[in-house]
């Protein structure tokens, strides 16, 4: 039996692997705390091993030309998702999520885009460059706007996090279509409320001075908390770069099967790098400097590729300058500090 002109095989090795680690990983990060620089390492080696374990095994059952286009899609998909490590970075401080929530939004959001990734490369690229520049040019002022908050906060040195989030952008403009409570509720992504709002349950990781209803009034409803519509802009987000980088790897193969596999191993790979990144910049005080300055490139980029400019950055030249960045506020990180 042949799906996309590969064998059951292949196709139940990749399944295996992905559902196999994606499920180790969420048992080994169940208890709400920051992911170390030490897990986050060895995570990214974990992934980037077994993408260049499951190209061998194409080169081997398929020959070497599948095993180079398998690992050019490669590449260029880590390479064009860098971006998106960085916006994803932006999303969680507008939201102000604590670093110990953060692998759980990623989790389920990679869920998500293993979902959304295979229906991309299902519709081919005349539908994504048909709606893609203008999206991407929405998200671009996202970007830019959520840089120059961060920019705002920079030299504030405690680490506020969010309790009422009845004025957040998204909390106001969801809750016209869904119940949402305004309120973080442990980890959880939904609550369940009385007619007043006052949740009903104590949470499973209490982070917030949340009073729980002693006597719930009315009917019961479930809201949607601040930590979910956090992990559906980190769905967006992946939608808005999927526009960008499925249609650069089907330039290289048409084969669906390399496209998406060569996708999803990059997307896993860039979550465990996110929060190598996350990490170093607890330790590095200048890091954050290099990610603003990354994240109005970003934008910039974004908002050129629009007409009538329609000027492309190549990857090469947007990984240069991610690269240089993230140099300077490393080793700027490490020079003495000045006394005042």
């Amino acid at each position: 039996m042949m799906i996309f002109g590969h064998s059951l095989l292949e196709v139940g090795l990749f399944c295996a692997l992905v559902i196999g680690c994606l499920w180790y990983d969420l048992h080994s990060h169940d208890d709400s705390k920051p992911v170390t620089a030490k897990s986050a390492a060895k995570w990214t080696a974990i992934w980037v091993s077994l993408a260049f374990i499951f190209a061998g095994y194409i080169g081997f059952t398929e020959g070497t030309d599948q095993m180079q286009l398998f690992i050019a899609g490669y590449l260029l998909e880590e390479s064009l998702s860098v971006d998106n490590l960085f916006v994803m970075m932006a999303i969680f401080t507008s939201f102000g999520i604590k670093d110990a929530y953060q692998h759980r939004v990623l989790y389920y959001g990679i869920l998500g885009a293993v979902i959304m990734r295979l229906a991309f490369v299902a519709a081919g690229s005349g539908l994504i460059k048909l709606f893609g520049p203008y999206a991407l040019g929405a998200f671009g002022f996202f970007i830019l706007w959520t840089a120059f908050k961060m920019f705002q906060s920079m030299n504030k040195h405690e680490e506020k996090e969010a309790v009422d989030y009845s004025h957040h952008w998204a909390v106001k403009w969801t809750q016209k279509f869904v119940p949402v409570h305004p309120h973080l509720h442990g980890h959880d992504f939904f609550v369940r409320t009385d007619e007043n709002g006052t949740p009903v349950d104590a949470p499973k990781k209490s982070v917030e001075n949340v009073k729980l209803a002693e006597k719930p009034v009315g009917k019961l409803v479930w809201r949607a908390t601040p930590l979910f519509l956090c992990l559906m802009v980190i769905e967006l987000s992946d939608v808005m770069f999927a526009f960008d980088s499925v249609p650069a790897v089907l330039a290289i193969t048409p084969d669906p099967f390399i496209v998406y596999t060569s996708n999803i191993f990059a997307i896993l790979g860039l979550r465990s790098m996110f929060f190598l990144l996350a990490a170093a910049k607890r330790y590095l005080r200048h890091l954050e400097k290099s990610v603003i300055a990354i994240l109005a490139f970003v934008g910039i980029k974004m908002l050129i590729a629009l007409p009538p400019v329609h000027f492309h950055i190549p990857p090469t030249v947007s990984l240069s300058v991610v690269v240089g960045f993230l140099t300077l506020g490393i080793l700027a990180s490490f020079l003495p500090e000045k006394k005042a």
